[in-house]
């Protein structure tokens, strides 16, 4: 680790007796230590990314691999700075990544390293690969030939499942950002009746640390102040503008707050006309930015 300001992610899913009582120890120790960012707590394991300062960020991580349930946690680092996010939020939840599937245990049996996914993305022919992740995501950055899910949250993928069913006899090899989502969405499908699913161990994040932007194109949406992380060398710029289609990474909400869609937008478009600031259904709709409802 060399950064400054390094960023953190990180997961478990491990059975965790008290999470209230978790939550608060957890609160008072990042928060001691001056760091900022979100951590989910459930009775199913833990979900965090959090920033702060070098040594902070160590004592952080020496202090939960001191906790026996998670000595083997697998932290992921990339850099940040103050701004990266704007507080400390702890909170419990009924699941450390919403999908509201019912009782799902997740799958770690069929996880593939970032190198035995990428030799099988290569060289089987009967393999294809399942971005898990939302609509926005993949609009951003994505693997080569990657069939997408049209779906805004997560929570959305169990309705979504039954537009996947062509991929039933197929190898699918799934991944999401850090691999907290795709434990649960193997399980689902599995669950559903699909028999080969191979998930991206540690997902993006740590395919990238390897491999950079092989099979990769544009940028990895990040749920922080940045939005995107992204590799320079061989970048192949993916996210394009939803109202004129040139290359931007720039993400907006739309400016009418019942639909608050999250879409990329160029700067230059939404100079020249401040209605862009809708998202394009919105636009079509007959919305503009003076009829729009939102908070100022």
């Amino acid at each position: 680790m060399t950064e400054a300001f390094p960023v953190i992610l990180f997961y478990k899913y491990v059975e965790i007796a008290d999470p209230p009582v978790f939550a608060a120890t957890q609160r008072a120790l990042c928060s001691n230590l001056g760091l900022k960012g979100r951590v989910l707590i459930a009775g199913e394991g833990i979900n965090g990314t959090l920033a702060g300062s070098r040594a902070a960020i160590n004592r952080y991580t020496a202090a939960l691999r001191s906790d026996a349930r998670f000595s083997d946690v697998t932290f992921k680092f990339s850099g940040g700075d103050t701004t990266t996010f704007p507080k400390l939020v702890v909170k419990v939840r009924k699941e450390i990544v919403t999908l509201n599937a019912g009782e799902l245990t997740p799958d770690r049996d069929n996880q593939l390293t970032p190198s035995e996914w990428k030799e099988k993305m290569e060289n089987d022919p009967n393999a294809v690969v399942l971005d898990v992740r939302n609509r926005y995501e993949s609009d951003a950055g994505r693997f080569e030939q990657a069939i997408v899910c049209e779906i805004e949250h997560f929570r959305e993928l169990p309705g979504f499942v039954e537009q996947l069913k062509p991929l039933k006899e197929k190898q699918v090899l799934m991944y999401c950002t850090g691999g907290v989502r795709c434990e649960k969405a193997s399980a689902l499908l599995r669950q559903r009746g699909f028999q080969h699913i191979y998930q991206l161990q540690g997902g993006i994040v740590s395919y990238q640390e390897q491999f950079g932007n092989e099979h990769w194109l544009g940028e990895c949406f990040v749920f922080d102040q940045r939005m995107t992380l992204r590799v320079e060398e061989g970048l192949r710029q993916l996210g394009r503008c939803a109202h004129t289609g040139t290359a931007t990474s720039r993400f907006v909400n739309c400016l009418h707050d019942p639909c608050h869609k999250l879409f990329l937008v160029s700067e230059t478009a939404e100079r020249t006309n401040p209605d862009l600031r809708l998202c394009p259904e919105c636009l079509t709709a007959g919305l503009t930015s003076e009829t729009a409802d939102y908070r100022s």
